[in-house]
């Protein structure tokens, strides 16, 4: 699989508390493939721990709040109606290849999603602090300038935050040609014009999660930057760190390579297309050490760290 901007701090902070969110039917060019959404289980503002540094965090124990119900093998997207306020709810797809785009995407510059403003900063990548931020992402659905699946979000919480689970889901789905059942649910608190981050969830439909399983909290955050939630206001300030899933698995590399060479026999054998990692004496692992999609880890802390998730078997 082909990972882009590294892969995904998956931390140790779990949460448990979910809340209901209900979910109406949305709009789309590809309006065959639109159905009405289900009343689904969410996080809430409430039950997300205060941001700490680290831009994702667990969300139950990584696993997807889908029940066995929900998987099919049929491609949809849905988007919510905005609320009072003007804002994004909960956008879910089940991704297939006849879902994603065949052409180039075009201008989104026309939407002005809630709390937005287009200020620029020196220490942000490309300058403009914040992103029109796709809640399913355009490779996946094809869906571009549609109001009800865009929020405004920092460049780093699209580009280090959302992108590697998007590439992720994308990549399986246009390699092995299967489905993942998708969903995003941006969190707002009160009344606040920008969102505090997002919960993206996924499972791989036709193996129920064997290749494809996570549920994630990402914070909308940016380093260096104080953001008012409230109105999208934002200003320079040195006491916002951020600690991006890049950043992580960079550490995680450095300690992995290091340990590797004083003990290889004890290794992890990961596999970077699917996520999952193999101890010693499971069925792979053997198999898994001319893989090309091999990645070695000293320890499973290590693995679980960058994303991954033990075999079963």
């Amino acid at each position: 699989m082909k990972i882009s901007r590294k892969l995904y701090a998956v931390l140790l902070a779990m949460l448990m508390a979910v809340s209901l969110c209900g979910c109406q039917e949305g709009t789309s060019s590809q309006s065959s493939n639109i159905v009405t959404a289900k009343k689904q289980k969410s996080v809430s503002a409430n039950h997300i721990p205060d941001y700490s540094g680290e831009m994702t965090v667990v969300v139950n124990h990584n696993k997807p709040n889908f029940s066995s119900r929900d998987l099919t093998m049929k491609s949809f997207e849905s988007y919510s109606q905005l609320d009072s306020e003007g804002r994004c709810q909960t956008a879910e797809a089940c991704v297939g290849k006849d879902l994603m785009p065949t052409t180039k995407r075009g201008t989104i510059s026309m939407v002005k999603p809630t709390g937005w403003h287009a200020v620029k900063y020196d220490n942000v990548e490309g300058k403009y602090l914040y992103n029109r931020c796709h809640l399913i992402a355009y490779q996946l659905s094809g869906e571009n300038a549609n109001q009800k699946n865009l929020i405004t979000g920092t460049r780093s919480f699209n580009v280090d935050g959302m992108l590697p689970y998007e590439e992720m889901v994308g990549d399986y789905v246009r390699e092995t040609g299967n489905h993942v059942l998708y969903r995003v649910t941006p969190v707002f608190e009160g009344n606040n014009l920008v969102a505090k981050g997002v919960q993206m969830e996924a499972m791989s439909v036709e193996d129920k999660g064997e290749d494809i399983e996570f549920n994630v909290f990402v914070y909308n955050v940016q380093d260096g930057i104080k953001i008012d939630y409230k109105t999208g206001e934002s200003k320079k300030s040195s006491s916002v760190h951020v600690e991006t899933t890049a950043s992580t698995i960079r550490r995680t590399q450095h300690k992995t390579a290091s340990s590797s060479q004083k003990n290889s026999n004890m290794e992890i054998r990961g596999n970077s297309r699917s996520k999952v990692y193999h101890c010693p004496g499971q069925k792979d692992y053997d198999k898994m050490a001319n893989s090309s999609n091999l990645k070695v880890f000293p320890n499973e802390k290590a693995a679980k760290a960058a994303g991954y998730r033990k075999a079963q078997r």
